[in-house]
């Protein structure tokens, strides 16, 4: 709602020292320009720089499917020299390390331990493992 950003830059205004009517002004000039507006909102009510924000949609998506389409990779490949319950065994394995890597690499951006976020990664990975091997039991389809 315009009218409620408006005065939300108007107080954001006021706290940073302009005299109420000033802050009113400026906040109705911005306001004007949609563009500016989102601009300026984002700069100083959420105190992100949109230039820095940047990026691609299509770009984000296109690294999106490599990085799921090699992750596919780890689940498959036991399957490429064993069966049955040995290639299942060897694939939770191999998918747990592949999960822990990655909650280690996620660790560095997100502040928590290495051990924790390794851990979060393995349980929530092998919780939708089971949900996606439960439905395809349901739906009849099994590994031979």
């Amino acid at each position: 709602s315009p009218e409620a950003e408006e005065h939300e830059l108007a107080l954001i205004y006021r706290a940073k020292g302009l005299e109420a009517d000033e802050a009113k002004r400026v906040a109705s000039q911005m306001m004007r320009d949609k563009d500016k507006a989102l601009d300026t909102l984002t700069r100083e009510e959420l105190g992100l720089d949109p230039a820095e924000l940047g990026g691609n949609p299509w770009s984000a998506a296109g690294v999106s499917f490599c990085l799921f389409s090699v992750g596919a990779i780890f689940p498959a490949m036991p399957f490429l020299w064993t069966h049955g319950l040995s290639a299942i065994a060897q694939c939770i394995v191999l998918s747990a390390l592949a999960l822990a890597s990655i909650g280690v690499f996620t660790s560095l951006f997100n502040g928590r331990s290495a051990a924790f976020s390794a851990l979060r990664q393995v349980v929530i990975g092998l919780i939708a493992a089971a949900f996606t091997f439960g439905v395809g039991r349901l739906l009849g389809v099994s590994v031979s």
